[in-house]
């Protein structure tokens, strides 16, 4: 199944500064192509978990002994990693948001590109689509995903013109959508415009900023000490998140500092943020939003 270049290939897992008879984790393993390159640093007693809970990436899993694909959501990362014997690992990388393949595929609903059925299930298992997003939620839940997921400044509007045209017949398919919100799409911006849209749905179909704060608050106890996160972000509601928690171990607000003005935090960030090159982008052009954090276990 084709899967694109995966992004910052080589920075993301120098990141987790491999330990060949460690044990590691890809937490969105897509195509492979991050847990080829872990795998390529490993001795015969390394081992790699890697976690996707898209059934078309389980066509892609790896023939090594070393190696172990769990169909799951990495929101789970704790319970599935200890159900297979791994308390601790010594790394964790993890590259968020769609895959390529996902984008690429018209029908699965991700991409502005394509006509679709509205969609955007990352696990095709899950009740929730963008469908039921659009035609179900009420006004206030709709203005709401707008504002909080797309950040876009329209979004009362938006969700009152939705709300009024499906009083006459439901929203099925990204063109029918786009028409509905053809006021609120300039030629100019059109196209980041609609991005923001789909963003918001689709953040909200997969529970995204849930399933990550769900997911960074395990990482300190997976890790062992010494241990390495490698994540990338592709906007800056999950860059955010990662970056205040590797700062404060917390998500809102400051953590609790002693008589002395001090704080312990779990984790350490190691080097600044790391950015693709040009030349990345050129090749790659989902690379040109990816931003790389690395912290370490204190």
């Amino acid at each position: 199944m084709e899967y694109h270049n995966p992004v910052l290939l080589k920075e993301t897992v120098d990141g987790l500064n491999i330990n060949p008879d460690g044990v590691y984790v890809d937490v969105t393993f897509g195509g492979g192509g991050h847990s080829k390159e872990i795998l390529s640093r490993l001795s015969d007693k390394g081992r790699l978990f890697a976690f996707d809970q898209d059934p078309d990436a389980l066509e892609n899993a790896i023939d090594d002994d070393r190696f172990t694909l769990i169909h799951e959501n990495f929101r789970f990362v704790k319970r599935f990693l200890r159900f297979h014997g791994a308390k601790q690992v010594d790394g964790i990388l993890a590259d968020f948001g769609v895959s390529s393949h996902q984008f690429d595929v018209a029908e699965r609903g991700f991409s502005t590109r394509f006509e679709a059925d509205l969609d955007m299930r990352m696990n095709q298992q899950n009740q929730l689509s963008a469908f039921h997003v659009v035609n179900e939620y009420d006004e206030a839940q709709l203005k709401q995903v707008f504002l909080q997921y797309g950040e876009l400044r329209a979004a009362p509007a938006m969700a009152r013109l939705i709300v009024e045209y499906r009083e006459n017949e439901p929203i099925v398919t990204s063109e029918q959508l786009k028409k509905v919100l053809n006021k609120f799409l300039p030629p100019r911006f059109e196209n980041k415009v609609l991005a923001q849209i789909y963003q918001a749905i689709r953040i909200e179909v997969n529970q995204e900023i849930e399933v990550l704060k769900e997911f960074l608050l395990q990482t300190p106890e997976v890790l062992k000490v010494g241990g390495r996160l490698s994540f990338i972000s592709y906007h800056s509601l999950e860059d955010r998140l990662v970056k205040r928690f590797i700062r404060n171990g917390m998500f809102e607000g400051e953590p609790e500092r002693d008589m002395f003005g001090n704080f312990e935090v779990p984790l350490k960030k190691v080097n600044g943020l790391i950015v693709p090159t040009a030349e990345e982008i050129k090749i790659n052009n989902r690379a040109r939003s990816a931003k790389l954090r690395i912290a370490e276990k204190l």
